[in-house]
């Protein structure tokens, strides 16, 4: 009888999981057109994609203001400012998180750079981030794109470890502008 609940458990998962995974748009290929925005940031002003037109974007998806991982990646990036600045880059970190929510954290760490608020969702599902967290709720799950200045996908990380992503991004950036 144990191993009937435990196979119905295995089952009732399954389904769960390959539900939401159908749920979940894909992430936009490399090549293809960035999905367009627009999101208000920690100081709640408005911001689109196409604002950034003509340069080269970081656009990292995030979880949640002020959690561990979070904090390390936001902190990296920020500790890299200059070297992304050098590069004619912008970095946009994006969580489902509200304005205010931004404001603290971006106050809290001296983040020289924009959070936008995804508090719809839409932005995260239109880049194929969106995720549940134990069925609870929904976040940002944490992925990187690298937009071109034509508004291009050059780079995508659907896999990322926080410590080490800054200096990774950057290594990239330098390979697709095609300097040493």
């Amino acid at each position: 009888m144990k191993s009937l609940g435990a196979l119905y458990c295995a089952c009732v998962a399954a389904a769960y999981f390959a539900a939401a995974s159908a749920a979940w748009a894909a992430a936009p290929d490399v090549g293809a057109p960035a999905p367009a925005f627009r999101l208000q940031d920690q100081a709640g002003a408005w911001h689109e994609l196409n604002d950034y037109r003509g340069k080269w974007l970081v656009l990292y998806f995030y979880p949640k203001d002020d959690t561990p991982g979070c904090t390390t990646q936001a902190c990296e990036f920020r500790d890299n400012i200059f070297a992304f600045n050098k590069l004619g880059a912008v970095i946009l970190g994006i969580s489902v998180d509200d304005v205010a929510s931004h404001k603290q954290f971006a106050e809290e760490h001296s983040l020289p750079f924009t959070l936008l608020a995804d508090s719809t969702k839409e932005t995260a599902k239109s880049y194929g981030v969106l995720r549940s967290a134990l069925g609870l709720m929904e976040i940002a799950s944490r992925e990187t794109f690298i937009i071109d200045p034509q508004g291009r996908v050059a780079k995508h990380y659907a896999s990322v470890d926080p410590k080490g992503h800054s200096q990774m991004v950057l290594a990239d950036l330098k390979v697709l502008q095609g300097k040493p």
